[in-house]
């Protein structure tokens, strides 16, 4: 090595320095150490003073990539060998960025087109990045135009490197604010976007998991990001993503995998934590260029997996959240049924079973939730589902399912029921109220008792934990600014005690 290194220093010839960098390149690997403390300074060197002859530029690009590299490392612990002690490729990383210009170099190179050089130049910037990110984001951030030459790499007609700088891409823009502005100020998304579509939407290859992956940097907690995204009128390109067909039986592990991050992507732009103001516009949105539309129609569709189902629930739940528009369009949903059923009756169905799985059941309550936030006419129509003047012998209700569920045997179901009734009843006097009215039959013979006089009967028998706090936050709930609840509550001496 010590000899190679001597030829690339002193040599006069191209040749001999350019066969020197080659031997060095084959040797980097097995002696990563080796090659990367005594070759690093020559290999840079290089790269300052042989521009004009792409070979050997693209063999000291690969040299040092394999030596700041631990992908290599990474192969090998997946085979059991011993891990090196030290974290080679951030020491190295290390001392290569000491010396700015080195990165600055670097962006240079990527811009050549030569193949050999604009290759090997993206891998090792971006196992810069992945080596010590924050400090290789702030050199690119200060260089001129240092984000804008990295984002022609989309544009490169070789997918090989499209596709790797959507990985560099993607490790520039890990929790950096300012690269990510300017990253969609240059068009990222439409690029992204028009990448999605070239490659097949959902049932795109692993280059759609990382376009979308990218996609979600960009958008996640940026909200002049996600401002951008929604004036751009790219809301309406990912309607084509959720479009599935009648028999979705066989999914492939990468569809699924690109679906779930297509749905995470929507639930970033209508998220409850983002300003109000913006979460609304995303939603009126995606109600009229119909991707709402589109999520209920999985919602309703056979043979859909059950994780994609869920994070579909989830979906739909905070586009429809606060959003009277999208609450009534899904409160008119059909399931495709015989006779129609509505699809929250469907849903419901799912959330009292107790052979559903437990995150598809959270995820129909968190749902419910959501229709019924700051929803008075929904929460008017659930309820209306319990009162005895109402109810319709011939099909089964909301409200029917929702007592049925809170006097069943399974406690979760108990849980579920509480809390999705106490969201029909939240700050909701009038309703309050009425659920007074509702009469239950308990057993032959015996005559009906009250829906508030059953529910405390219940905790009273000393149920589960579960059943219990699930009743207590429905009754904590349906007594708050109630005073003729309350009445009714201390009409039975029984209750007196248990609250004492």
């Amino acid at each position: 090595i010590q000899k190679l290194c001597d030829r690339v220093a002193s040599s006069t010839l191209l040749d001999d320095r350019r066969d020197a960098v080659r031997a060095l390149k084959s040797l980097s690997k097995k002696y990563r150490l080796e090659v990367g403390i005594q070759a690093m300074e020559h290999l840079i060197h290089v790269l300052q003073t042989d521009r004009s002859d792409s070979e050997i530029i693209g063999y000291a690009l690969d040299t040092l990539y394999n030596v700041i590299s631990n992908d290599l490392e990474e192969e090998e612990q997946e085979e059991n060998l011993p891990k090196q002690v030290d974290d080679l490729g951030s020491q190295f990383t290390e001392i290569f960025i000491k010396q700015q210009e080195n990165v600055t170099l670097l962006l240079t190179l990527v811009e050549e087109f030569d193949f050999h050089v604009r290759w090997p130049g993206v891998k090792l910037l971006t196992s810069l990045l992945k080596q010590q990110g924050p400090q290789v984001q702030q050199i690119i951030l200060v260089s001129p135009m240092g984000v804008s030459r990295l984002m022609d790499l989309l544009a490169d007609s070789r997918e090989v490197i499209r596709n790797d700088g959507v990985l560099l891409l993607q490790q520039l823009t890990k929790s950096n604010a300012a690269i990510q502005k300017i990253v969609a100020f240059e068009n990222a998304f439409e690029r992204l976007l028009d990448i999605i579509t070239e490659e097949g939407n959902s049932d795109g290859g692993i280059v759609v998991e990382d376009c979308l992956l990218l996609l979600q940097n960009l958008l996640k907690n940026n909200n002049s990001n996600q401002n951008f995204f929604k004036e751009g009128s790219y809301i309406q390109r990912m309607k084509p993503w959720f479009e599935v067909g009648d028999d979705n039986c066989g999914w492939s592990a990468q569809k699924v995998t690109n679906l779930h991050l297509m749905l995470q992507l929507v639930r970033v732009l209508v998220s409850p934590t983002n300003p109000p103001g913006a979460t609304s516009s995303c939603q009126k949105a995606m109600f009229h260029c119909g991707l709402l539309q589109q999520l209920c129609t999985i919602l309703m569709a056979t043979g859909v997996p059950a994780d994609i189902l869920t994070e579909t629930i989830n979906t739909v739940s905070e586009v429809i959240r606060g959003c009277q528009m999208n609450q009534d369009y899904f409160a008119s949903v059909n399931a495709p049924s015989n006779p129609p059923r509505p699809a929250i009756v469907v849903l419901l169905m799912s959330m009292v079973n107790e052979r559903q799985p437990f995150v598809l059941r959270c995820a129909v309550l968190y749902c419910f939730q959501c229709f019924l936030y700051k929803n008075q006419k929904g929460q008017g129509e659930i309820v209306s589902t319990l009162l005895p003047s109402t109810i319709d012998g011939n099909s089964v209700s909301a409200g029917q399912l929702l007592c049925g569920g809170l006097f069943s045997t399974d406690s979760l179901s108990n849980w579920c029921a509480a809390v999705a009734l106490a969201h029909a009843l939240q700050e909701n006097a009038t309703l309050k109220e009425q659920l007074l009215r509702v009469q239950l039959a308990t057993s032959i013979g015996n005559p009906p008792v009250s829906l508030l006089q059953q529910c405390t009967n219940i905790l009273s028998q000393g149920s589960k934990v579960q059943t219990r706090v699930g009743l207590l936050m429905l009754l904590c709930t349906w007594l708050s600014n109630c005073s003729i609840a309350v009445t009714h509550f201390l009409h039975n001496p029984a209750n007196i005690p248990f609250v004492s």
